[in-house]
């Protein structure tokens, strides 16, 4: 059974708590958006109002292992600052003597942010190490970092053996529905998986084979069993070290849906084909308007709706119309509705359609690995 922090309830304490504030700044070191932030203000709050110092842990980027000032979280302590609506006390350090002085002689209660973890390489090793510096300075631990709870990480899956652990409101809510969307859904269940990174996409659609009544596929996936079944993509990308595994779901299953048409680009040229007209010198940018038909029609008939990726180049317009119409129709539709995924919460809130969505997880990747069965180690850790 997962430990919450309503179970551990701490009072007076140390918390060390994990939280998923990787987010992306314009030039000017300014936060593009925090919704991140703001779903693990609950968990914050809480741990405040029972009078505890609170010590956030988090990571930002890819800095390789050493001090990048690129990659600081300092100006996350000012916006942090603003919503939670106290001060927040930065260190420039997440171990050390001076780190654990300065959380010392904190009042409490404070808020307190430490510098970004994988300034250490140790943090990504999973280091043991590392995990017992940080675990040092507090006297419990709370995991609110779903974001990151597929990571074999020092702080996510190492630290909480060092002191007594829990999840927090943000992990439990995200554990909670995405397990409702795997045992109890309502149906007709349409699960809709686009984008690229097919290695993660590919067992989440073994999983669901048999759960699902929709499984809609558009993006770099659906070329590539396109590219399997015998159909030309021209230039499109494939990625065919996943022949193995994409036979092994039986791509001819009826529950399985293809794109039927798409706009193809050639330099400057768009034009909309059928599938299997794409010529060898285009590449498919986005799906087609018969197929967004198709998939809308399913779409408006399902009662869950599960999505990860985009049907297209959204990055590119009018290549994000497959995708911007699909969100349209789950926006209009009275269904449950799960979403995840970079890419496609950023044109989500671009159409402010978000409110629209009965869930939008903070995981990308681990929402997928979640929905693959998985065991995800910050997540098992918490359960031991």
């Amino acid at each position: 059974m997962l430990k919450t922090v309503q179970n551990l309830n701490p009072k007076n304490k140390t918390v060390l708590l994990r939280v998923d504030f990787n987010v992306d700044l314009d030039k000017k070191g300014k936060i593009l958006d925090d919704f991140r932030m703001k779903a693990s203000l609950p968990t914050i709050n809480y741990l405040l109002e029972n009078n505890n110092k609170v010590v956030i842990l988090a990571h930002m980027g890819r800095p390789e292992g050493e001090p990048d000032k690129k990659f600081s979280l300092k100006p996350l302590a000012k916006h942090l600052k603003k919503l939670a609506k106290r001060k927040v006390i930065f260190l420039p350090d997440c171990i050390g003597k001076e780190v654990a002085q300065s959380i010392l002689e904190a009042e409490t209660p404070s808020l307190i942010l430490l510098e970004n973890l994988r300034f250490y390489s140790s943090e990504e090793r999973g280091d043991v190490s590392f995990a017992r510096n940080l675990a040092e300075s507090g006297d419990v631990y709370v995991d609110d970092a779903f974001g990151a709870v597929h990571r074999p990480h020092a702080s996510i899956s190492i630290l909480p053996l060092f002191v007594p652990s829990a999840a927090g409101f943000l992990l439990q809510k995200e554990i909670e529905i995405l397990s409702g969307v795997l045992q109890k859904s309502e149906h007709p269940l349409c699960v809709i998986i686009g984008g690229i990174k097919m290695e993660t996409k590919l067992p989440v659609i073994k999983n669901f084979i048999d759960r699902a009544d929709h499984i809609l596929l558009g993006g770099g996936i659906a070329n590539t069993v396109l590219s399997l079944k015998g159909i030309g993509v021209g230039k499109s990308k494939i990625d065919s070290d996943l022949e193995d595994g994409i036979k092994e779901v039986e791509i001819t299953n009826v529950k399985i849906h293809l794109p039927l048409d798409a706009v193809a680009l050639e330099g400057k040229k768009k034009r909309i084909c059928g599938i299997g007209a794409v010529k060898e010198n285009e590449f498919i940018y986005d799906i087609g308007p018969d197929t967004i038909k198709l998939y809308g029609k399913i779409i408006a008939k399902s009662k869950t709706i599960v999505w990860n990726g985009p049907m297209g180049f959204i990055e590119k317009k009018p290549f994000d119309k497959g995708t911007r119409e699909l969100l349209k129709k789950i926006a209009c539709n009275k269904s449950f509705s799960v979403v995840g995924g970079g890419e496609t919460l950023m044109i989500l809130k671009k159409m402010k359609l978000a409110s629209k969505i009965s869930h939008i997880s903070t995981g990308g990747g681990a929402m997928l690995e979640f929905l693959a069965g998985k065991k995800l180690p910050g997540i098992e850790v918490l359960e031991n």
